[in-house]
């Protein structure tokens, strides 16, 4: 006869009513709310709908993105505030960080995902869309001094509070037609090549440059004409994932399965966000596991997989 103690199996009402609690806290809802939602689609632990939470730097599988955030979060003080004075400088500055800010991820293996928040011309795509900005919707910008100041606070998210507008605005602008988005680019630089502002007229300058080799036809290996284009999509991503840092939402990469699906083998990945006028993202563009395309899904039809975030917020 053993002398060992049998361990004790948990009740299944006490472990169902501490499950219950986890999410009540994760997701901020009540106890009986929580209930519900586990009974209703079945939530597994640690799982949240996507209508809850938040995942900026969501666990991908590019152990050198997850290095690149992971160091950011190391930065001294001094580098902080470095980091946000040249966040406050639009248009150029602030592109510059927001790349640096979000760098380049893969998707899983299989999952038929591509790259995230990649492609050359992000940071010259972003500068164009607060050149449109300034030209177009001078009324969004915030005051010099005041981001001059917030800057030395050395906080990302006190400088994004004060650039929300404009951030946001940027974002729309993406949701344009392309051909819509390439002429209200080149008549804001147009603009800003007259500024009197000569650091203005010569990024304006470099920008209208860069702008005519983006969208100049080119041959292909087989002699056909194509464009290399605006990297449009990645760039949507960047500030994807920026606006959900202020409004809560999931980021490009969080994995996720569609409560449409009933096997997990439809599990997904989210590769972008729609947006309100304000709020949270309304729904999520996500790929689902080996497909050739992405799908439209509402925040009510995903589930965030456990364990999703790199840094804990």
């Amino acid at each position: 006869m053993s002398d060992s103690i049998p361990r004790r199996t948990p009740a299944p009402g006490r472990a169902r009513k501490r499950a219950i609690r986890e999410h009540a806290a994760r997701a901020g809802v009540a106890y009986s709310e929580a209930a519900r939602q586990l009974e209703s689609v079945g939530l597994r632990p640690g799982e949240t709908l996507s209508r809850y939470g938040r995942t900026i730097y969501p666990i991908g599988f590019d152990p050198h993105r997850q290095l690149l955030v992971e160091r950011r979060e190391r930065r001294s003080f001094e580098e902080r505030v470095s980091d946000t004075r040249r966040a406050a400088a639009l248009p150029h500055g602030r592109a510059q960080h927001l790349v640096e800010r979000f760098p380049p991820s893969r998707g899983r293996t299989g999952s038929g995902v591509g790259p995230l928040y990649h492609g050359q011309g992000r940071e010259e795509l972003l500068a164009m869309l607060y050149f449109v900005i300034v030209a177009d919707s001078p009324g969004l910008l915030p005051e010099v001094g005041d981001l001059a100041w917030i800057a030395e606070l050395g906080e990302d998210t006190a400088l994004d509070t004060a650039c929300a507008e404009v951030d946001r605005e940027a974002r729309r602008l993406l949701d344009q037609e392309p051909l819509a988005l390439w002429s209200s680019i080149q008549k804001a630089l147009t603009v800003a090549e007259r500024s009197v502002d000569g650091q203005v007229r010569q990024e304006a300058i470099r920008q209208t440059a860069l702008l005519s080799t983006m969208m100049t036809p080119r041959l292909g290996y087989a002699g056909e004409p194509w464009v290399p284009g605006l990297p449009v999509a990645w760039v949507r991503q960047i500030l994807d994932a920026l606006l959900i840092v202020a409004d809560d939402g999931h980021a490009p990469g969080t994995r996720v399965r569609l409560l449409t699906q009933p096997h997990d083998a439809r599990s997904a990945t989210i590769v972008g966000a729609r947006w309100g006028s304000s709020g949270p993202p309304v729904g999520y563009l996500v790929w689902l596991d080996g497909a050739t395309a992405p799908v439209s899904a509402r925040p009510d039809d995903l589930i965030v997989l456990a364990d999703q975030e790199t840094i804990p917020r």
